[in-house]
């Protein structure tokens, strides 16, 4: 399968400036194809600006294209365009970025854009998402952490993998917390979607998608979790292709 894919579990590290960990990744990315311009779907960030959701896809789009302008890199957004569906065709590589994963698959699957991204990073363009980002590119959005503030015509995504991931994903139960763990929430969705593998992506790592092989980048391991199977961590350097041939 024709598919390079960057999937990153979030933007920022604690502390840092936004996108400054996967910076160096995104340039190295988009730069290893030769992509002058990237196409931006900012439909997950609906809270950056009090006015209206529009003006929030705004304010996400000047924030995004002024860190990769700062890695060599030119952005436009999706939302500036009368025909979404022409703009994804004439794309030279597409980025995704986080928030509000419900929204996201919502507008993506209203604008056409979420069959028209398909169809474009299977023949081979670039695709980079984060956090939401990164959901999308599975086969549903059910392993999203967010609340639900949309509804989608459909649960279903890009599935440019045959897995789930959960971005952002914490190991701790905080004192005091009474309600379930990440573990848990993935444990029930496994117990009625049985075929299916979640990889836990923990902040500050990422997937790399070439063809048919996938590499973990970070310090950290990624927690696999499957019906049936004791849960297990694998670590950057090991061998993750029955994610991508289950």
């Amino acid at each position: 399968m024709n598919r390079n894919l960057l999937l990153i579990s979030n933007s920022t590290n604690a502390g840092e400036d936004y996108l400054a960990w996967p910076g160096p990744h995104l340039r190295s990315f988009y730069h290893g194809y030769g992509v002058k311009d990237i196409l931006f779907v900012p439909y997950a960030g609906v809270n950056l600006a009090p006015q209206s959701v529009e003006k929030s896809f705004d304010v996400y789009e000047k924030r995004v294209a002024a860190v990769f302008g700062e890695l060599g890199l030119g952005l436009h957004s999706i939302h500036r365009e009368a025909d979404p569906v022409a703009a994804v065709r004439n794309a030279e590589a597409i980025a995704v970025g986080g928030g509000n994963t419900f929204h996201l698959v919502k507008m993506m699957h209203e604008t056409g854009s979420m069959q028209a991204i398909r169809d474009r990073v299977l023949q081979g363009i670039p695709y980079a998402g984060w956090s939401a980002g990164s959901n999308v590119a599975c086969p549903t959005m059910k392993t999203t952490n967010d609340m639900p503030i949309s509804e989608p015509p459909s649960f279903s995504c890009l599935n440019l993998i045959p897995f789930q991931i959960n971005p952002h994903y914490l190991d701790a139960n905080p004192a005091g917390h009474a309600g379930e763990t990440r573990e848990q929430r993935i444990l029930e969705f496994l117990t009625v979607n049985r075929d299916m593998y979640v990889a836990g992506l923990r902040e500050g790592c990422l997937l790399k998608v070439t063809g048919d092989k996938m590499e973990l980048v970070g310090s950290r391991p990624l927690r696999i979790f499957k019906y049936g199977e004791e849960t297990r961590e694998l670590h950057a350097g090991e061998d993750l292709g029955f994610l991508l041939n289950p």
